[in-house]
């Protein structure tokens, strides 16, 4: 004959101590991997970043750049085009390549003028891709600008 077991005070606070426990574990690796993969550092003193917002985003939208990306054949099109639709090409061009949630897929594409957009070799797996990409115009003007592309499978 089988023993009647019962269900003690004690055995329900293991219980609820127990699932507590596995709660609190979860938060904890999902908020380190959080601040490893990002520590949300984007500018060294937000104040004197905030003091120069509007200038430098009024003489960015001075240019009229409009920016698009696309990835096919195994190339990386960024295209640069002003107001009037024609090709862009800047006096400095620094990007990277990667993904949103992460930075382990992080790289800086080659990127070279062909007379119409920046072309670099790239084959990228399906999915959400971002451009941070870094410009200057030929006179001067520094142009910043995130570039979403989503990559077909």
């Amino acid at each position: 004959m089988a023993k009647e077991r019962k269900l003690t005070g004690w055995h329900a606070l293991a219980i609820f101590g127990g699932c507590f426990a596995v709660i609190i574990s979860v938060n904890l690796v999902l908020a380190y991997s959080a601040v490893k993969t990002f520590p949300g550092l984007e500018v060294k003193n937000s104040y004197v970043a905030s003091q120069e917002f509007d200038v430098r985003r009024a003489e960015q939208e001075a240019l009229g750049w409009n920016v698009y990306a696309e990835a096919k054949g195994g190339l990386l099109i960024l295209s640069i085009k002003d107001d009037q639709g024609k090709p862009v090409q800047a006096g400095s061009l620094d990007a990277v390549l990667g993904r949103a949630t992460h930075v382990q897929d992080d790289r800086t594409p080659d990127f070279a003028f062909d007379g119409r957009a920046y072309v670099a070799r790239e084959t990228l797996a399906p999915g959400n891709w971002n451009i941070r990409m870094k410009a200057t115009s030929l006179d001067g003007v520094p142009f910043e600008q995130r570039v979403v592309l989503h990559v077909e499978s």
